[in-house]
């Protein structure tokens, strides 16, 4: 389960794509999260998936 939290799910979503999934369609199936969802909560903060680097910025 993802954390509720922005700020921690940005940190916690990063570490996951950099140290277990090689994309965001894969953290999101594997973490049974609803990838709509989880983009715009992180677009909120100003963050984008980048998908050349497999992490928001």
């Amino acid at each position: 389960m993802l954390p509720k939290d922005p700020v921690i799910l940005l940190s916690v979503v990063n570490t996951k794509l950099r140290d277990f999934y090689s994309d965001l369609d894969d953290l999101c199936a594997g973490e049974d999260a609803n990838q709509t969802a989880l983009l715009e909560t992180l677009a909120d903060l100003n963050y984008r998936y980048d998908a050349a680097h497999n992490q928001f910025v």
